[in-house]
């Protein structure tokens, strides 16, 4: 009886669908997303893995979703059945050491269908991302193995197989280590072994570069470039926001758990946040003549979230003759922030407005200010 099982990708090719062995690392990790035709490795994360097994001369495939570390789980565990078969044993024997000793492998799947389960999808993807990239760069089979040099050469990996940014390394570094951490190994690196970045100060926009930016915009995209800065709200918190959440009598616009659309603000914390009478007065217009079947207050034609709101502001400011790589969405929050530490709003206060859990997060935006009123003052003090 043949034990062996394969793991192949079904991928879009210009000759149609395709079957294709996936990728593998030079110590035998699965490469997400990348497959081997005729001998050169593809990028595809379009389509679904299937393991592939042969019964005497039958071949036979199942798919197995398309998350890459799942797949390969599914694939060793029915190797683990074939082989079960093969030795006369029962399908559904444990083996001790499987059983005391979880594979690598089997551990990361175990932990991202949890995080699925009770994070968002974002944080999914970056845990995700940082365990395929851990799993390329290490040899340990068990999770109970890895250890301070596995640790060390993985920063070094990220660092200098993959390119990445100090801060990426840093990030990346933090969730393998809460991943070992719900897994029991703990202590295995010091405070001197963790990866190491500058903390940069926020950009925020200049004033000139707002009047220019919404001077090139339409009524549309006026009103929702300056929801943006004068809330400071994350992206997908405007992108949530129903026109319920807006009080334009009260000047107040709330950040709410929408369990309709399987969505929670950051942290679970829903809160209000004081908005000027100009952007009552848009919205309160805006709303008149929204269409009153959707929920939303910046829905797409079907009333689903607006996803594009960076594309749509990149294309604002090329239209204004900008330099569109300083154009993000991020940039009118941390506008926002810093504007109203400068006007005197104390931090606590800034704090429950931006949503931060801790006081740190909002002291990165309390910077010295540039104005001309400030330029002044210095002129006064060494007349």
């Amino acid at each position: 009886m043949n034990r062996s099982v394969n793991l192949t990708k079904r991928i879009k090719t210009p000759n149609g669908l395709r079957f294709c062995t996936v990728a593998r690392s030079p110590n035998g990790r699965i490469k997400g997303n990348f497959v081997s035709i005729d001998g050169h490795e593809e990028q595809h994360p379009e389509g679904s893995y299937y393991i592939e097994w042969y019964e005497g001369s039958k071949r036979l495939r199942r798919s197995v979703g398309k998350n890459a570390l799942a797949a390969e789980a599914r694939r060793h565990q029915h190797e683990q059945m074939l082989t079960a078969k093969a030795d006369g044993l029962k399908a559904g024997l444990k083996f001790a050491e499987a059983s005391d000793r979880p594979s690598l492998v089997d551990s990361v799947t175990t932990y991202l269908a949890e995080i699925q389960l009770t994070k968002k999808p974002k944080t999914l993807a970056a845990y995700t991302t940082a365990l395929d990239y851990f799993l390329e760069s290490c040899k340990a089979q068990h999770v109970a193995d890895v250890d301070r040099r596995h640790m060390l050469e993985f920063a070094a990996f990220l660092r200098d197989e993959k390119g990445q940014a100090p801060r990426s390394v840093y990030n990346k570094f933090e969730n393998v280590m809460t991943f070992l951490k719900a897994n029991k190994v703990r202590d295995i690196v010091g405070k001197t072994d963790w990866p190491r970045y500058t903390e940069e100060e926020p950009e925020i926009y200049e004033p000139e570069e707002l009047t220019k930016l919404f001077n090139a915009c339409d009524a549309d995209e006026r009103l929702w470039y300056e929801f943006f800065l004068m809330t400071g709200m994350r992206e997908q918190e405007v992108m949530y926001t129903y026109r319920s959440d807006v009080n334009c009598s009260g000047c107040i616009v709330r950040v709410t758990h929408k369990p309709d659309r399987g969505w929670t603000p950051k942290a679970y914390k829903e809160r209000e946040i004081p908005i000027p009478a100009k952007l009552a007065a848009s919205l309160k217009k805006w709303m008149a003549k929204a269409d009153k079947s959707c929920n939303l207050l910046f829905p797409t034609a079907g009333c689903n979230p607006k996803l594009d709101f960076l594309d749509c502001l990149k294309a604002v400011a090329e239209r204004a003759k900008l330099d569109k790589s300083n154009f993000y969405l991020h940039k009118f929050r941390a506008t926002f922030a810093t504007r109203c530490l400068w006007a005197g709003v104390d931090l606590r206060t800034v704090q429950q407005w931006l949503g931060h859990s801790d006081m740190e997060s909002t002291m990165r935006y309390l910077k010295p200010s540039r104005s001309s009123h400030v330029q002044g003052k210095v002129n006064e003090i060494f007349a």
